[in-house]
């Protein structure tokens, strides 16, 4: 168990390790992470996908899995949200710092010597050009598709609606909110989750997003009769109308 921040490669190694032990029967990803950098996250994004079908796996946003912590937590076979959790923040954002004006109040003039046409592009010493955001926008666009891509494919879910309002479009969605809009299977506890894994027959309650028995869940989740309806049912059936 990893408490804190934690490194890629670390996490991947301790994730290895637990699909491989015969003697885990199911893994539990607890997440409580606000994202953090690109660098990585693809490859275990990658690593925890291609592990699935071997045992289940569970991530538990529990607080909050944001951007690059979503982005890992939708390769999981079910994503559960505690009640007061939330997910999303999908999407990549890069910032630039002109200090070129607090350096001449200070009295500083930075000189940059280099070699290769573009190696202190995007440099803090001056705004940026329209050739450097260009450049800097178009990375950031290859990263977004990156992600929403992984997580279209993880959630079977179109490309579009990940990146549509359904997903939040870069904001948070609360448990319920992102269960019924597809980005979470559940709302439950970290604890419940644990004691529901615990047994075959709470394994066997773990639905890989996508799947058949996913599917048909989703959509007995979507179907919710009202008071008035079932009133009226119980009604037909005694009257023997239906």
């Amino acid at each position: 168990m990893l408490f804190g921040g934690t490194s890629t490669e670390c996490f991947g190694a301790m994730f290895a390790q637990a699909v491989a032990d015969p003697n885990v029967a199911a893994i539990v990803i607890n997440v409580d992470s606000p994202g953090g950098t690109v660098s990585g996250v693809p490859e275990l994004a990658a690593q925890i996908n291609a592990a699935r079908g071997t045992k289940p796996i569970v991530a538990v946003a529990n607080g909050m899995a944001a951007s690059a912590a979503y982005w890992l937590a939708s390769q999981a076979d079910e994503i559960v949200v505690t009640p007061s959790g939330e997910v999303g923040s999908i999407g990549v954002f890069c910032a630039h710092f002109d200090e070129s004006g607090a350096l001449e109040q200070a009295g500083v003039k930075p000189t940059l010597i280099s070699a290769g046409k573009y190696k202190v592009e995007g440099n803090p010493f001056g705004p940026l050009t329209d050739e450097a955001l260009a450049s800097i926008q178009s990375r950031v666009d290859d990263l977004y598709a990156m992600f929403t891509s992984d997580v279209a494919k993880a959630r079977a879910m179109p490309v579009d609606r990940v990146r549509g309002r359904a997903f939040g479009e870069g904001r948070m969605l609360g448990a319920k909110r992102s269960v019924n809009s597809g980005m979470a299977d559940r709302v439950g506890t970290l604890s419940e989750t644990i004691g529901r894994l615990s047994t075959p027959q709470g394994r066997r309650t773990v639905r890989t997003a996508g799947s058949t028995e996913w599917r048909r869940a989703r959509l007995e989740a979507r179907f919710e009769p009202s008071e008035d309806l079932v009133r009226r049912i119980v009604r037909a059936e005694r009257l023997g109308t239906i």
